[in-house]
């Protein structure tokens, strides 16, 4: 047992170590939710380990979902997971922090201080000791440095910027309805930098979410002429990650919607009036989206000597144990690997981090009973992208050729929407996740579709 530190409340608190070989999960995303989840079905309840899961918020939201989220297209309330009751059901432990460091030697995480929005404390800076930690994290926008855009742009990393981006909208549209002048020209533009998956699918929510705010009573707001949405793209293609068939399919899609797509566009500056480009072609807008690339949180350079990436990501080994200490792993956005005979890493994808957190369940069952672990293979299924209620394009993997096949429209979709059903499954199972989805079928329909507060 790890002993408490005393009543020093100059130091921080080490909280007691558990009699049972001590899993510690740190990030209750996708893949780490998940994960905590399972092992808390097969080791937590039969008392094989004491599972916990460490995470900064309180509830979980599925991140492929916060585009939905920022264009107000989503109730957030209908979907978040709460970490503490998922852990009574599931038999793990949540624990409210941050992790801000590591002390490999002692094998203990380092958890920052918590506060009310009063500034009252929550939970005390403390230090939980562990056997074997999975680090989780996820990943963050990456703003390479270009000035302007911490001070003027919004990121969409999590929930709560999401709603925040929903909140400006709204308030946005609303004053333009009630201002004694009439609506300027850049008034109620949105600038979204980066055409990968989340910004290609914000642009299409958006122009459906903002016509429906607009349908609510603004009557001043001519939608046609007065919501613009321009997506701004470095490379020559949006979602250049997808095949160039889908890529020119979406474009196409947005195009019909009146989206202003600039490819070949290089981002120098953001203002608060709006977005500069290399090309001297300034874009006035008065919301600016930036999700143009990911990186690791700035955390994984600060733990105690782990190798990270040039992105700031973990690297990891085949196995997923970090590459420094064989009682650390990481997976999903924030680990770094290029499987053995490729050149790429495993992209950051959801469905990556879904088979990684089926990977470990097995090989973490392996670790504690002394049996050698197996290398994670990765699967490659394709990508899917929604552009809301217009369409939904993408690549599956057909195995039996080999090849990957184009599919779009209603097929698609449906596909799309299953990845979510079989994150929300691997939760909660198959009844649960079947009534909620029949719950939230009827109320919508009782309900406006754009969220208006």
């Amino acid at each position: 047992m790890v002993a408490d530190v005393g009543t020093d409340t100059s130091k921080p608190l080490v909280l007691p170590k558990p009699d049972l070989h001590h899993i510690i999960v740190v990030g209750g995303g996708a893949g780490g939710l998940e994960l905590a989840t399972r092992l808390g079905d097969k080791l937590g309840r039969r008392k094989k380990a004491a599972i916990t899961l460490v995470d900064r918020s309180r509830t979980h939201i599925w991140k492929p979902l916060l585009h939905e989220i920022a264009a107000g297209s989503m109730d957030v309330d209908r979907h978040e997971v709460e970490y503490m009751a998922q852990g009574h059901w599931h038999g793990f432990k949540f624990r409210y922090g941050e992790m801000i460091g590591l002390d490999r030697a002692r094998k203990l995480i380092h958890l920052a201080r918590t506060v009310d929005e009063d500034g009252r404390e929550i939970t005390p800076d403390r230090w939980l000791p562990y056997d074997t930690l999975i680090i989780a994290v996820g990943s963050v926008s990456n703003d390479f440095g270009v000035p302007g855009v911490k001070q003027n742009a919004m990121m969409l990393d999590t929930p709560e910027q999401a709603e925040r981006f929903n909140r400006r909208l709204i308030n946005a549209c609303v004053r333009a309805n009630t201002q004694p002048g009439p609506i300027r020209p850049e008034q109620l533009h949105v600038a979204i930098i980066g055409a990968g998956a989340t910004g290609t699918e914000l642009s299409a929510e958006l122009h459906g979410t903002a016509r429906g705010v607009v349908a609510f009573g603004l009557d001043k707001i001519d939608p046609e002429k007065d919501i613009r949405i321009t997506l701004i793209e470095a490379n020559d293609r949006i979602v250049p990650a997808l095949p160039p068939r889908i890529s020119q399919a979406t474009a196409e899609i947005l195009t019909g919607l009146n989206v202003d797509i600039r490819t070949s566009a290089r981002v120098t500056e953001v203002t608060e009036h709006g977005v500069k480009l290399a090309s001297g072609d300034f874009i006035p807008s008065e919301l600016v989206v930036w999700a143009a690339g990911v990186k690791g949180p700035d955390v994984l350079s600060n733990l105690d000597g782990l190798e990270v990436s040039r992105s700031n990501q973990l690297i990891v080994k085949p196995t997923l144990e970090t590459t420094f200490d064989p009682n650390i792993f990481a997976f999903g956005d924030c680990a770094y690997l290029v499987p053995p005979g490729e050149t790429l890493a495993i992209p950051p994808r959801a469905q990556a981090a879904h088979q990684e957190a089926s990977h470990l369940v097995k090989q973490l069952k392996a670790r504690l009973n002394g049996e050698p672990l197996k290398p994670f293979v990765y699967r490659d299924f394709g990508s899917l992208v929604s552009l809301g209620d217009y369409s939904t394009v993408g690549s599956l993997m057909g195995f039996v050729t080999g090849r990957k096949m184009l599919i779009e429209g209603f097929v698609a979709k449906l596909m799309y929407r299953s990845l979510y059903k079989m994150h929300e499954t691997a939760l909660h199972g198959y009844w649960k996740v079947m009534l909620d989805s029949i719950s939230r079928l009827l109320t919508r329909r009782t309900e406006p579709h754009v969220k208006l507060h």
